[in-house]
C-alpha cells in the first residue's frame, strides 16, 4: 500500500528536501506552499503532487482539506511552514513582525492540522497509524536575546504539539516534533532579515557544518517511518558545532586536551 504524505512549507530548505525524500520512499506527497512557480519545479524534480495555498488564510485552508479529502486516506502530516522576522529586543521589536511569527508559525499550524485530522484518521485506520509530524525549533525550548518574537511563538508550537498529543492519546495518530537548530537553507536567515544577504550570511559564517535540509529531512522520514508503535516525541537535532541555542562554536571542531 502506497501511503500519502501532506508537506507544508514545501516551497524551499526543510520542506522541498523532506518532500524529496519521501517520494524517493515511495511515498505520495501532496506538497503546499504559497509559491505556485517554486511548487512546479518541485513537481517536475520529484513527481510529487502541489496545491498553492497561504495557511494565514482560512478560506485557502479549507480548500486544502478538501482536496486532500477528495483525493483519499491521509497517512502523514507534516507541519513546516512558518519563518522569523527580525533579531530585536523585545522593547523594539515590531509588533506586525510578532504578528505575523504566530499568524504563520502557531494559527496556520493550528488551522492546517485541524483541518487535516479528519484525513488522518482515515489514513490511520487504513494503514493503522498516522502522524502529525510539527517542525518547530530549539527556539521554542531555549530563549536567547533578540529572539523576542519567533522564541514566543516557537515556545506556543511547541505547547500547541503538546497539548495535541495528549487530546489524541489512544487513537493510532502519533504526534511528532523535531526541533532543529542552525539549519543553513537558502531562504531562513534571508528572510528573517528582509532580504539581507551580507547579515543572512554572517549568521554561518565559520561554523563548521551547520546543518543542511537534507539533514533535518532524513530526520523526519526516519520518525515516520518507525514501527507504528514507536513514537519520537522530540527530536531535537543540532550540528555539532552548536551548544544551544546561544552558543555556537566559530572555527574548526577538533578535539581538547
Amino acid at each position: 500500500m502506497t501511503k500519502r504524505a501532506v508537506v507544508t512549507g514545501a516551497s524551499t530548505g526543510i520542506g522541498w528536501a523532506t518532500v524529496a525524500l519521501l517520494r524517493e520512499h515511495g511515498w505520495d506527497v501532496l506538497a503546499v506552499a504559497r509559491r505556485a512557480e517554486r511548487l512546479e519545479a518541485l513537481r517536475t524534480e520529484t513527481g510529487c503532487d502541489v496545491f498553492a495555498a497561504d495557511l494565514t488564510d482560512a478560506d485557502a485552508v479549507a480548500a486544502l482539506a478538501e482536496h486532500v479529502r477528495a483525493a483519499g486516506p491521509l497517512h502523514v502530516l507534516v507541519n513546516n511552514a512558518g519563518g522569523a522576522r527580525g533579531l530585536d529586543s523585545v522593547e523594539s521589536g515590531d509588533v506586525e513582525d510578532w504578528r505575523w511569527m504566530f499568524e504563520a508559525n502557531v494559527v496556520a499550524t493550528k488551522r492546517v492540522t485541524s483541518a487535516l485530522l479528519p484525513s488522518l484518521r482515515d489514513g490511520a485506520e487504513d494503514a493503522g497509524s498516522g502522524d502529525v509530524v510539527t517542525v518547530t525549533s530549539i527556539a521554542g525550548h531555549l530563549p536567547y536575546a533578540g529572539g523576542g518574537g519567533y522564541n514566543a511563538a516557537k515556545f506556543a508550537e511547541h505547547a500547541l504539539v503538546a497539548v495535541l498529543r495528549i487530546e489524541l492519546a489512544g487513537e493510532p495518530i502519533r504526534v511528532i516534533e523535531v526541533a532543529p537548530g542552525m539549519v543553513a537553507t537558502e531562504e531562513f536567515s534571508l528572510n528573517r532579515f528582509g532580504g539581507d544577504r551580507a547579515r543572512a550570511d554572517a549568521v554561518y559564517a565559520d561554523v563548521e557544518a551547520p546543518l543542511t535540509a537534507d539533514d533535518v529531512a532524513e530526520t523526519i522520514v526516519h520518525a515516520v517511518e518507525l514501527s507504528a508503535h514507536v513514537n519520537l516525541d522530540l527530536v531535537t537535532v543540532k550540528p555539532v558545532a552548536q551548544g544551544n541555542g546561544s552558543q555556537t562554536v566559530k572555527g574548526p571542531i577538533r578535539v581538547k586536551r
